[in-house]
């Protein structure tokens, strides 16, 4: 009786313990990863996030399209730290990437723009790191950091002032997914959920009149939080302009 109890306890521990191994921050998970041509090698600016000129250019161009990360879109402005896996021709480190884009390869969980698919590789590497085109990776969610940006709302160019307004979210920091955008209605005193259009484009027709006071509902594993931006939005919005937040995800 006494020897089976010793079994069952440890056993109990490795029970108990196990919901937080898997779920470490830490793990690597294991993929492959190809790239894609632009004439800069930087990112696609009709990229499926909708994000346009900023899909282009952020994060140095270091950016990524995503198969099953892209998450219909929720996975729009995640990041991601992936690091190959070719003996003497990648760092330790790997390359730091944001999803701005959809895109399905040869079994491949990303497909990076050349400016990301060099930065894998060591120093003078990297045309023969891009030689293999797809290659072996092991990545993890990684928090995006934006130093001196505050999350930014951009009203699409498709927005129409002041029947139809789209907004695109950008420099999105943190490990947080946007799961759902809602705008306050003053006239009935509730919140109005917009619709997720595509990747980060989120829609309303006939929004409320004046400033705009929005909320995000930011999501992290199990966690979901509502972050509320007031005024962030002026009364006569204009497409194509980016609004500032005035706070960031943290």
């Amino acid at each position: 009786m006494g020897s089976t109890l010793g079994y069952c306890y440890p056993l109990f521990l490795v029970l108990l313990l196990l919901p937080a191994l898997c779920y470490s921050k830490d793990a690597f998970m294991g993929s492959r990863a190809t790239f894609y041509g632009t004439s800069d090698g930087l990112g696609n600016p009709a990229g499926a996030c909708g994000f346009g000129e900023y899909g282009r250019t952020v994060n140095g161009g270091a950016v990524s399209a995503a198969s099953r990360l892209y998450k219909n879109g929720v996975g729009c402005g995640a990041c991601f730290q992936v690091r190959c896996k070719v003996p003497g021709l990648c760092t330790d480190k790997g390359v730091k990437v944001v999803v701005t884009d959809h895109g399905a390869g040869d079994n491949t969980d990303f497909i990076l723009s050349m400016t990301g698919f060099a930065r894998m590789a060591r120093p003078h590497m990297a045309k023969a790191l891009m030689s293999y085109g797809v290659v072996d990776v092991e990545y993890q969610r990684v928090p995006c950091m934006y130093p001196g940006s505050n999350l930014k709302l951009k009203v699409h160019e498709n927005s129409n002032y002041p029947n139809y307004l789209a907004l695109v979210i950008l420099y999105q920091g943190g490990e947080y997914d946007i799961t759902a955008v809602e705008l306050w209605q003053e006239d009935k005193k509730q919140w109005k959920e917009l619709r997720n259009a595509y990747g980060a484009v989120w829609d309303m027709a006939n929004p409320p009149r004046g400033s705009l006071n929005l909320r995000l509902q930011a999501t992290s594993g199990y966690q979901k939080k509502w972050v509320t931006l007031t005024n962030v939005i002026p009364k006569h919005w204009k497409a194509g302009v980016v609004y500032d937040s005035n706070i960031q995800l943290p």
